[in-house]
């Protein structure tokens, strides 16, 4: 297999952002991974169509009438974070790198504490359907939720760019279509998913992905560990000897180099998770916070599981793909890895299990992505139908199902609009994106929802002017960075010296936001810190929280 996972791998290598991706190459039907393809499609339309009967209501479509259980939704969870790009990406920067790569897979994982103890109780506890539930809970629900949409939306928006042209690189390298037309099938697909079966599906979708992913990548794990005896000395000690970095690869190294970027990376992805809408979505799908709690608790174990499992696949590389020519372009070991660098884990899959393992690891990565695009589509939808339409438009008397029309109607339109981008950035590097995606969660989102539930002192202005700058910092930052200024856009000399934004913006927002509220004095500000107390005792008892549906 060649181009196509340089593209699907790039959510981890938002650090390293290179050149422009070369479209994938048509290539000779994996007949292997085709049948499965097909196979995982069947079962999930099946499943969409099971949910479509039970969705009768807003709360069924938005949130699957809270009535998930905590292992269920914490399984769920882990689905949406786990990609196939964690997988392929995370073993190749650990393969290349070593230590450094060890540390980037371990930054992904340390913010679910974050989530564990200081959000997911009082997210359930306070919210129904979207995070703006909690951000405008005790603020201006028109000003507060027009934003945290805003928000929400750039952030949906960018990480389905990343997936979109992963997913249509790899449909086009399984069936030999052309970009667009695979483009077009992974958006119909996903469209199907959410605007029929909406949460319910995309729950179920989310837990058979997680399923497969965690086996597909234990089962590789163990048979490259039968290579070395089931021994991580032995692995260790055949690394060094065969990389060419040597006992360097179990030190830190050049991508930790620059203390600030190191810095600014890990604030982007510790609190970046924390605002990642279709993340926080998952936390009212259960029937209490009890079972928020679990569902986090469940998720850690998972994903910590598998980010062991991936470092195993980075380190066993090195030993059984580094030193095969069957792997290398011309043959040559001191040359680029065949297909680009993030094909280490697609190699390894075949050295130890032939083409029929590697089929079934396509198909796997190709249902990672799938499952995380209709996730996607759905926080975008929910926060145009039940922020924008329900609550900024109709002030909160919407017909419900008026509602889920408007919601379904929007996933259609992301959709298009995700088919129409996909399609535009197809030789685009997107590493940028990811980014970009966690440096606005981190910055916009991230303050106002941790504020709004912790600060008695939060105004709507502060909210207000302390998101939008979070928000717009991000996003400057980023573009004048050298991962776009530079490497995208062709300058010589980036403006902003530095390829992460967090560092920066997210201090930037907390302190507008609190300065700007502080200075606030006016009746409305007045009020809104009197709110505090009573939506305290909400979010400490669960007092008056919505309830799970029976199914």
């Amino acid at each position: 297999m060649k181009k196509l996972l340089s593209t699907l791998a790039l959510f981890p290598l938002c650090a390293i952002a290179g050149p422009a991706v070369e479209a994938a190459e048509k290539q000779p039907l994996n007949l292997t991974a085709i049948a499965m393809f097909f196979i995982f499609v069947a079962g999930t339309l099946v499943i969409t169509w099971w949910a479509a009967r039970r969705t009768k209501s807003a709360s069924d479509f938005y949130t699957a009438g809270g009535g998930i259980t905590g292992f269920q939704n914490g399984l769920a969870i882990a689905g949406d974070y786990m990609s196939a790009a964690t997988l392929l990406g995370l073993s190749s920067m650990v393969f290349a790198k070593g230590y450094d790569g060890l540390v980037y897979t371990v930054g992904f994982f340390v913010g679910w504490p974050v989530v564990t103890f200081l959000i997911a109780e009082r997210l359930r506890n306070l919210g129904k359907y979207t995070f703006a539930d909690i951000a405008s809970y005790r603020l201006d629900q028109k000003k507060i939720r027009t934003f945290a949409a805003f928000g929400s939306l750039t952030v949906v928006c960018f990480y389905l760019i990343v997936q979109m042209v992963g997913a249509g690189q790899l449909i086009k390298l399984l069936f030999g279509l052309d970009y667009p037309v695979a483009v077009v099938i992974v958006g119909v697909v996903m469209m199907l998913y959410v605007t029929f079966g909406g949460m319910i599906a995309t729950t179920w979708v989310q837990i058979i992905k997680a399923v497969l992913l965690l086996a597909g990548g234990t089962t590789l794990a163990l048979m490259a560990m039968s290579e070395f005896g089931f021994s991580y000395e032995t692995l260790a000690q055949r690394a060094v000897e065969v990389h060419k970095g040597g006992l360097g690869i179990m030190a830190p190294g050049s991508m930790l180099a620059d203390p600030v970027n190191a810095a600014s990376m890990s604030l982007g992805l510790v609190f970046g998770i924390a605002g990642l809408p279709h993340i926080l979505m998952r936390f009212f799908t259960v029937p209490n916070a009890r079972e928020a709690r679990k569902s986090v608790f469940v998720a850690t174990g998972f994903i910590g599981f598998f980010f062991i499992v991936v470092c195993t696949l980075g380190f066993s590389a090195m030993v059984i793909v580094g030193t095969n020519p069957l792997y290398f372009v011309d043959g040559d070991l001191a040359g680029k890895i065949a297909g680009g660098g993030n094909m280490v884990a697609m190699h390894l899959a075949h050295a130890v299990g032939g083409n029929l393992f590697l089929g079934f690891l396509s198909a796997v990565a190709f249902a990672t992505i799938l499952a995380v695009v209709s996730g996607l589509a759905l926080a975008g939808a929910s926060s145009i139908s039940h922020d924008i339409y329900a609550n900024v438009i109709c002030g909160g008397k919407a017909d419900e199902k008026t509602e889920i029309k408007v919601s379904k109607i929007a996933a259609i339109v992301l959709g298009v609009l995700a088919i129409i981008l996909g399609i535009m950035f197809e030789k685009m590097n997107v590493a940028f994106l990811v980014g970009l995606t966690f440096g606005i969660a981190a910055s916009a989102n991230f303050p106002i929802l941790i504020l709004s539930m912790y600060w008695k002192g939060l105004t709507t202005s502060g909210a207000l002017l302390g998101g939008f700058t979070g928000l717009i910092s991000a996003v400057t930052m980023v573009v004048l960075s050298p991962s776009v200024w530079v490497t995208v856009l062709g300058h010589e000399t980036a403006i902003f010296p530095y390829d992460h934004p967090a560092l920066f913006s997210m201090p930037l927002a907390f302190m507008v936001t609190i300065v700007v509220s502080m200075l606030d004095s006016s009746a409305q500000a007045k009020k809104e810190r009197a709110a505090f107390d009573d939506q305290l005792v909400r979010a400490q008892t669960g007092i008056g929280a919505a309830a799970a549906n029976n199914h």
